[in-house]
């Protein structure tokens, strides 16, 4: 009987201490276990960036070509990948130049391999989006805005033909855009969910 307070005091600790460690909100999450600043920013504007170009690239498909809403929300879309790929610029050697942070428990081999080879091809599709978008327009005679502030040179000659050939590459690589981040949407839940583990609170 005289063993029972120390037993029912070290239970006590060892559960606190084990609350402490799976806490993942950010506030609690060491600056060790997440991305720096600069790379937690430059990953939810992009986010943000590329799903609403996306979306709207998706909905101008279905409306009449020549029309004035159409020429509106296609200089918008234009305008957010080009900023996209001048953020991808920035981000690229800034990721490379950093380490990734520590684990507190670190994903199976499976896990962490199939997440590199989602995210390597997130990053192509970024890079080939804007340029093949870029591309299409310049090859086909049309102007790339930037917001209505400027318009970027055409380092082009004027090639339809090639330019249509871009174009069904940028239509279809969009698509792919939108199947790779549902994907990467649905792992994110999953794990938030699901294994309530640490992988959402690293990118918070």
């Amino acid at each position: 009987m005289q063993l029972a307070p120390p037993t029912l005091g070290l239970l006590i600790r060892k559960h606190h201490a084990m609350s402490k460690s799976t806490d993942l909100s950010p506030a609690a999450t060491s600056t060790a276990y997440r991305y720096g600043t600069m790379q937690r920013s430059l990953h939810w504007t992009m986010a943000t960036i590329i799903l609403i170009a996306l979306a709207i690239g998706l909905y101008c498909s279905y409306l009449g070509h020549g029309s004035a809403q159409r020429q509106f929300l296609m200089d918008i879309h234009k305008s957010l990948g080009m900023t996209a790929l001048a953020l991808l610029i920035i981000r690229i050697p800034i990721r490379a130049a950093t380490s990734e942070p520590d684990w507190r428990h670190k994903p199976p081999l499976h896990e962490r391999l199939a997440s590199k080879i989602v995210h390597l091809a997130l990053y192509a599709l970024m890079m080939l989006m804007p340029i093949s978008g870029y591309v299409t327009s310049s090859s086909e005679g049309r102007k790339v805005p930037w917001f209505g502030l400027f318009t970027l040179p055409n380092l082009l000659m004027e090639n339809r033909p090639f330019g249509r050939m871009v174009g069904v590459i940028h239509h279809y690589g969009g698509y792919t855009f939108f199947a790779l981040l549902f994907l990467h949407l649905g792992a994110v839940v999953w794990h938030r969910l699901i294994r309530q583990d640490e992988v959402l609170s690293r990118m918070l």
